[in-house]
């Protein structure tokens, strides 16, 4: 891992030193060059599979693409750093050297003990080892065939919010763990034992290690639940119509620690990937006045306070988000021209 941080930091150094002193920078292939020459110099070099090293200038080189392409756009650029002791934490065989067994075998690392949490399936691409808050994991990208479920005729109009995290057009709602906030004593404490601990000291890494600790159990937590909750969905559905949201702007308001909580970008993209994979439709349509409209037509205003829908031109009385959720539907199957379900109205 040092050896590839080292050969980071070099690539980048000389990138920076380049610019300088020509005004053009340098590209992959002037680093990856001078290869062999490193490695007759450094016997550590040498002991790094081949393949492994190239990656780690495949990285820089996709970094400085992301920090011109960020400036193109004009957005916040970011100049890629110099990655410290702590701040590299995976290296990868991006097409061999690798294979798995009973172990998990290693070019130039040897034969490692593996836990398999799941089986294997589809085409093994590329081997990220990964080490993460004192833990390594073997991540493998694999190419998978597409395995549709039974054809469903059904649809269903999704409104992700943060009182209840989704409610459907049926009726039904998914209650919001709120993770992130049962998890604030927690962090309460592991942060004052970070602050109370002097910097760079051995005490310190170890309050940060359990402050880490405590933020990777709140996401696991988190992602254990979207997986349900997106897999649930996914088995039930045919069509699944869901707001396109600008979901970057919401985190900036005076709710931003909540929409962070809910995580909705998440969960509609761990939706979209395996109804895709199921062969069922994810399709997103326009969210402005979802919540500011009747299923009927009539315009229905309301603030963010109100959370009853009570509409005076159909009669139809119900929770706010479930309005919306109904609203979605229908502008969804207008997207495909279908024929509006009948909704039953309760005066």
């Amino acid at each position: 891992m040092d050896v590839c941080r080292e050969l980071y930091n070099a690539g980048l150094q000389e990138r920076i030193e380049s610019y300088q002193t020509t005004g053009k920078g340098t590209t992959f292939n002037s680093p990856s060059a001078q290869l062999p020459d490193i490695k007759n110099i450094r016997e550590d070099v040498g002991r790094v599979f081949s393949q492994v090293l190239q990656d780690v200038l495949h990285r820089l080189d996709k970094t400085y693409a992301s920090f011109f392409l960020r400036v193109k756009r004009h957005q916040t650029a970011g100049f890629p750093r110099f990655k410290g002791r702590y701040r590299y934490d995976s290296f990868t065989y991006p097409q061999a050297g690798f294979s798995l067994g009973n172990k998990l075998q290693l070019s130039k690392i040897g034969n490692i003990k593996i836990k398999l949490h799941r089986e294997r399936r589809g085409e093994v691409k590329t081997l990220t080892i990964k080490r993460e808050n004192g833990n390594w994991y073997a991540c493998f990208s694999c190419v998978v065939e597409p395995e549709p479920l039974p054809v469903l005729n059904n649809s269903v109009g999704i409104d992700v919010g943060l009182e209840t995290f989704a409610t459907l057009s049926n009726g039904d709602r998914i209650e919001n763990p709120r993770l992130y906030r049962a998890a604030e004593k927690r962090l309460r404490r592991a942060q004052r034992k970070v602050a109370r601990r002097h910097k760079g000291s051995h005490r310190r890494r170890k309050a940060v290690a359990l402050l880490s600790q405590v933020h990777k159990d709140t996401f696991h937590q988190r992602n254990d639940f979207q997986h349900k909750a997106s897999t649930n969905l996914v088995l039930k559905y045919g069509v699944i119509f869901v707001e396109d949201l600008n979901i970057k702007s919401l985190s900036r308001g005076m709710l931003a620690k909540s929409v962070h909580d809910a995580s909705w970008g998440s969960f509609l993209d761990k939706l979209s990937y395996k109804a895709e994979h199921a062969g069922r439709q994810v399709v997103q349509v326009d969210s402005w006045g979802t919540s500011q409209r009747c299923i009927c037509g009539a315009d229905n205003r309301k603030k963010l306070s109100d959370r009853e829908h009570v509409c005076i031109e159909c009669g139809l009385v119900t929770s706010r988000d479930h309005a919306s959720a109904l609203e979605i539907q229908r502008l969804g199957l207008s997207l495909q021209g279908s024929t509006i379900l009948e909704t039953e109205c309760v005066a």
